[in-house]
């Protein structure tokens, strides 16, 4: 057999570390949101935190940051470019339970994670490419079905590492898991959260309580970002390498 390298085989056209791809994956998704809420309190404050209420809030609220111009495009530009990333950390997530599972339970979790990761994005992509200002039921039925996705999946996912950890042969796997747990459970207080201010607002529209609706949002899209962020101990001796094959050489 010759050496990787050879005349019978190409050497890689991109060859990365997973835990540059899953940060830069992360961090394409953090810089635009940080963006976008930037630029909405500095040049657009009182049209991103109007509310029909009418009454002060200090905090734009995500869906209004990214309904704004030049918010809009900085945010579709930065999910659109993290989308793909997603989809393939989601089936390599799905190949790598296939390995480590046996039992028919596992790999039935394996698969509905795998649902939920690819329904969670597609949620985040829909309401990212449909403004709440432009088809308000295609943005919020997105946002419901990104929501709940995520909290199955990161529930799943917890019982999955929960598993793996009791057979783990590796130290990260342990780190792992209790990362994964605790972002799980502070992000299902921070959505409680964000129900009880969202609705108190609509209810008694009292001063600043948007606001607190909008800290308590930021909180959850932040703690998904950083469960996603797990993979880093996941697959760290992994790499991502895309290559030709040596049949498709023709010289």
């Amino acid at each position: 057999m010759l050496p990787y390298g050879g005349l019978n085989k190409d050497k890689p056209l991109l060859r990365l570390p997973f835990t540059d791809f899953a940060v830069g994956t992360v961090l394409l998704a953090l810089t635009g949101l940080l963006a976008c809420l930037a630029i909405s309190v500095l040049y657009h404050f009182e049209d991103s935190t109007y509310t029909h209420c009418q009454v002060p809030n200090y905090l734009p609220s995500i869906s209004a940051s990214i309904s704004l111009v030049p918010e809009r495009y900085i945010w579709r530009c930065c999910i659109g470019l993290h989308s793909a990333p997603r989809y393939l950390v989601a089936l390599a997530y799905f190949r790598f339970y296939r390995g480590r599972f046996a039992r028919l339970q596992e790999l039935l979790l394996s698969g509905l994670a795998l649902l939920c990761s690819l329904a969670e994005n597609t949620g985040l992509l829909l309401l990212t490419y449909v403004a709440s200002t432009e088809t308000y039921s295609v943005h919020k039925y997105s946002f419901i079905v990104f929501i709940a996705s995520s909290q199955l999946h990161m529930l799943v996912t917890c019982r999955l590492w929960h598993v793996i950890k009791r057979h783990c042969v590796h130290s990260e796997e342990v780190t792992s898991y209790r990362w994964k747990l605790r972002l799980f459970m502070f992000n299902i207080s921070c959505c409680i959260g964000a129900a009880y201010f969202f609705r108190r607002h609509n209810n008694y529209c009292e001063e600043g309580i948007y606001t607190m609706f909008a800290l308590c949002e930021y909180m959850v899209v932040l703690s998904n970002m950083a469960f996603h962020l797990t993979a880093f101990w996941d697959f760290g001796s992994k790499e991502v390498m895309v290559a030709t094959r040596p049949e498709e050489k023709h010289y």
